[in-house]
């Protein structure tokens, strides 16, 4: 008899049965099933080398770096983005002056989906939860007096990603700094889009060959620029567990280098800026083995698969943000003891870089009050708790490792069925990833209604005599103002260079050109937002999810 099954016979059940444990589901929130002790025992399958390795090198599973944070910490990078683009310029200029690290900008609705600020599609939604972006001169008011080769800017938006792309460099241009010196990432994960966020214009595949054209344009021509950021986060907050998470985004991010390999690129030359962006929710250990996985994953599946030989190309690289779907509308303080605990699981799992939510974000945008204590949670992990003195603190532990390699187990059993279908879009057609989310958040809400997964502040220990918050509020002034600047700007254009440079743009989609020198061109000639989606809508056609039940 083993010495676990030993201390389970004479020790363990028999304090039990004497004792009985707690009446709650011993399980993580992906259902793997937590036993009361590990041991070496539960890690006999594998050596060292195989599971673990060192840092910074394959299968990078305790870290993608050798110094991870003693060389330098995560990038705190706080999302930004409201009103008018003035708004959210100010708002970057004081997150800046408070010690955040890198720009993190939120897009509103009409741009996320492709319309401009005076399109009667875009009433009642300009600036409301994002910045307002229609032009080339909205983006100069957004980054205005922000050095572009010294600052890093992440940009959360998808099937309009291409045209912020270009928006973006050309306000480097204007401000004299060159290409290679431009750093950030684009969000650009179409994908996830269609199995989660459902923010698209056109069919998938069109979709994916945008994106496609944006991964080779910047390793060309932008090497310091992560051209996609292949996305969990907006899979976990559908309603996925974990491991749902980790598995389509890996066969997202698998997707993407098929296309690129399909183009005729050699994976070493653009798998080095593929980025991730993962959610980090309640359940502490399952986040930090969620990371962890990943990046072993990643690493196999590259070296293995896909035949890299770069060290670069086989690091999973990610960011990170706190669980938008974990905060609560009740007793909000709380959000912000989620908030630190998330925030700590991400850095004890090795993220690059962290969001950490405002405790008011279930109401409205974050005020300044709110997102500054959002900062100070990392700021306070950074400095005080000493979490980074060390690589992998919890690398070792038998409990995360042997959960680490349960997660990998059942996220490459999915991976496995999506390869069987032909692939992620295939998968997408048949609605499977989509069925499977569906079906998770659904058992989720089961349990919370049922009381089973305690959620503080709302199915227990709720209060009846909460005092309201105050939360950001967005003028309807700031609509109409925003409305009319571009209206104007628009009025004052040169109309027959811009319709050149979008007929230009529409023979590129339709010829198979990379999209992205005629789309800077034209962005340059002050085409707009809503005009290049126009262009994609009107040669690509428009997408229609499919039922599924």
């Amino acid at each position: 008899m083993s010495g676990k099954r030993e201390w389970e016979e004479r020790t363990y059940r028999p304090f039990v049965e004497r004792t009985p444990e707690r009446a709650v589901r011993f399980e993580s929130l992906s259902g793997i099933p937590v036993e009361p002790l590990y041991t070496p025992e539960d890690l006999a399958d594998r050596t060292y080398e195989e599971r673990l390795g060192y840092p910074g090198e394959y299968p990078f599973t305790r870290g993608v770096y050798p110094t991870m944070y003693r060389g330098r910490l995560w990038t705190m990078r706080m999302f930004a983005g409201f009103g008018r683009p003035e708004d959210t310029n100010a708002r970057f200029k004081y997150l800046l002056a408070q010690g955040q690290t890198g720009l993190s900008t939120a897009f509103d609705m009409p741009a996320l989906m492709g319309y401009d600020a005076d399109h009667p599609r875009a009433r009642g939604e300009v600036g409301k939860e994002g910045v307002s972006i229609s032009t080339l001169d909205d983006f100069e008011r957004l980054f205005a007096d922000i050095p572009l080769g010294e600052v890093t800017t992440s940009m959360t938006i998808n099937c309009t990603a291409s045209v912020a792309l270009a928006m973006y460099l050309a306000v480097a241009e204007k401000q004299g700094v060159a290409w290679d010196r431009v750093g950030g990432t684009m969000q650009n994960d179409m994908l996830k889009e269609f199995i989660a966020q459902k923010e698209w214009i056109c069919p998938p595949e069109p979709a994916v060959r945008i994106v496609t054209d944006m991964i080779e344009f910047t390793a060309r021509h932008v090497p310091r620029f992560n051209p996609v950021s292949i996305s969990g986060y907006h899979i976990r907050e559908a309603g996925s567990t974990a491991v749902q998470e980790l598995a389509f985004t890996l066969a997202d991010g698998l997707g993407y280098v098929e296309a690129a390999l399909a183009r005729g690129l050699d994976v070493d030359s653009f798998a080095p800026r593929l980025s991730f962006f993962f959610d980090i929710h309640n359940d502490f250990f399952e986040e930090i083995a969620k990371l962890r996985a990943a990046r072993r994953m990643w690493a196999r599946f590259m070296k293995e698969r896909y035949g890299a030989t770069q060290p670069e190309s086989m690091r999973l690289r990610t960011h990170t943000q706190t669980a938008g779907v974990s905060a609560t509308a009740q007793q909000p303080l709380n959000n912000i003891a989620r908030v630190a605990l998330q925030a700590l699981a991400a850095v004890l799992g090795g993220a690059q870089s962290l969001h950490t939510n405002s405790y008011d974000e279930t109401w409205a945008l974050p005020t300044e009050e709110a997102v500054t204590v959002a900062l100070r949670t990392q700021q306070v992990i950074a400095e005080e708790t000493h979490t980074a003195l060390t690589i992998d603190p919890l690398g070792g532990s038998y409990y995360l490792e042997a959960l680490t390699d349960r997660m990998e187990a059942a996220a490459l059993d999915y991976v496995r069925r999506i390869d069987a279908m032909g692939g992620m879009i295939r998968a997408i057609d048949a609605g499977f990833p989509q069925k499977e989310i569906a079906d998770a958040a659904y058992r989720y809400q089961l349990m919370d209604d049922r009381g089973e997964k305690v959620v503080v502040g709302v199915n227990r220990y709720a209060m009846h005599d909460e005092r309201p918050i105050h939360y950001l509020r967005i003028d309807e002034s700031v609509e109409l103002e925003q409305i009319e600047k571009v209206r104007r700007f628009k009025a004052a254009r040169d109309m027959t260079r811009v319709e050149r440079r979008l007929e230009q743009l529409a023979e590129a989609c339709r010829n198979g050109s990379n999209v992205m020198p005629v789309l800077i061109d034209a962005v340059k000639d002050y085409a707009s937002l809503g005009e290049v989606s126009d262009v994609y809508r009107r040669v690509f056609g428009l997408y229609r999810e499919p039922i599924i039940f």
